[in-house]
């Protein structure tokens, strides 16, 4: 027997009322959403489990603003493929409607009755890529258009072709490539300074504006990259470009690249979707660049305490640092803060005992500081304070794992144009995951 799958689709809005659902199978029926609607939505006890098996039912559940998201089934479904449908759904809505929201959904209710007939058939999901989505259900004030043959013998070769996130006839009188590289730099740091545990979560996003068909051609420095031979040309103009290549724990890669050439020479060509859509992610562990240096330093003296926080930016210093946030926390007993600094904003927020310091750039290799006076009150419990973890956040303009775009090519052969008929912009962005320092 074949893999069992979705029986229907629910959503409710936080009161636990069903405002669109859709059943797919006929083991189950509309009385299926009451015991979801009981024993999850009105649950006194917090709800951990993503399923819940009720009544030889299994139920699937996100919750997303305010909005529950249920599919539900009595066989032995995948749940991983299922959660991984609930995911595409909340996408295919955000990319029609903005937001996923109950708004949002009962505005539309039409549409989104349209797309959850094209999506699941018979439980079995089909197509989720917004894209050949908008070709086959478009809205034009509130309601559906009237598709030619002509496009429906286009939305059939796209659905059913080798390239179903691209269709063709596509033209722009202006031909752009936008290249963001986004990494969440995630780092552990001991109190003399010391790197416990460090990585970085990147993806690559891109953004084209291309005619016809381009096949695309995109190089970083990776360690299996760079002991082979080079083709390409090196920029030399770049001194990023001659930076040591890096050593990648994991990627991930949009359909359209081609992945029997990347297994042959680690080479990424792929004809990109049209619009906004992500590459590839990636995940590196070694070799990362720790942007700050945090040096605390906490005196205590009875009922005061003494606190001294040094920021280094440990990058290259014609690159600033924006948006800077150093979160320092405090005793629950704290009375009186004092605080002291040259450069940025600091206060001391009580309700969430903690001294937040901002700073609205940083320029590399600068050096800034913060004291504070702590006084506490006199407390019966003689339990000591256990210093929780300070944290930063902070968005800087490099890639922290060290990853360099090499080069991007491409060609459109049918068109005619290739790389010097086309702008192309490449931007590096590194944000704070969770970069903590003890002390």
């Amino acid at each position: 027997p074949g893999s069992k799958m979705i029986s229907g689709v629910f959503l409710y809005n936080h009161k636990g009322d069903c405002f669109i659902f859709r059943l797919y199978r006929d083991d189950i029926t509309r009385a299926a959403m009451d015991p979801f609607k009981v024993n999850v939505i009105h649950s006194r006890k917090p709800i951990r489990a993503a399923i819940h098996n009720i009544a030889n039912t299994s139920y699937f559940h996100l919750k997303k603003n305010n909005v529950w998201l249920m599919a539900c089934t009595r066989q032995n479904a995948n749940a991983a493929l299922v959660f991984e449908f609930m995911y595409k759904f909340i996408s295919v809505v955000q990319a029609y409607f903005g937001v996923f929201s109950e708004q949002s959904l009962r505005g539309n209710f039409a549409l989104v009755y349209e797309l959850l007939d094209e999506i699941l058939d018979f439980g079995y999901p089909q197509s989720t890529d917004p894209d050949v989505l908008k070709l086959m259900i478009q809205t034009h004030e509130g309601g559906s258009l009237v598709k030619t043959k002509e496009d429906q013998g286009k939305i059939t070769s796209q659905v059913t072709g080798q390239i179903g996130w691209r269709r063709e006839g596509i033209k722009y009188r202006k031909h752009e490539m936008f290249l963001d590289v986004l990494e969440s730099v995630n780092v552990l740091m001991s109190p003399s300074g010391q790197v416990l545990t460090s990585h970085v979560s990147g993806s690559v996003r891109m953004k084209c504006y291309l005619s016809g068909m381009p096949e695309c051609k995109f190089g970083i420095n990776d360690k299996v990259v760079a002991q082979q031979p080079q083709a390409g040309p090196k920029d030399a103009k770049s001194k990023k470009a001659a930076r040591e290549p890096i050593a990648i724990d994991d990627l991930t890669f949009h359909q359209c690249v081609k992945l029997s050439k990347f297994d042959v020479d680690r080479s990424i060509s792929f004809i990109p979707p049209d619009g906004e859509f992500e590459l590839m992610k990636y995940r590196t562990t070694q070799d990362v660049l720790i942007p700050f240096r945090v040096t605390p330093m906490v005196q205590e003296h009875g009922n005061r305490i003494d606190i001294t926080i040094a920021i280094k930016a440990e990058f290259d210093p014609r690159v600033f640092a924006m948006k800077v946030n150093v979160i320092m926390p405090t005793p629950h007993n704290a009375s009186k803060v004092s605080l002291f600094t040259e450069k940025g904003k600091a206060k001391y927020n009580a309700g969430d005992n903690n001294i937040l310091w901002k700073v609205k750039n940083l320029a590399g290799g600068k050096t800034c500081q913060l004291n504070a006076e702590i006084e506490l009150l006199a407390t019966v419990d003689k339990k000591k304070w256990v210093r929780p973890p300070i944290s930063i956040n902070f968005e800087v303009p490099i890639a922290c794992s060290g990853l360099q775009v090499k080069y991007l090519r491409l060609m459109e052969t049918k068109l005619g144009y290739d790389d010097s008929a086309v702008l192309k912009w490449v931007r590096y962005i590194s944000r704070s995951g969770l970069y903590e320092i003890r002390y």
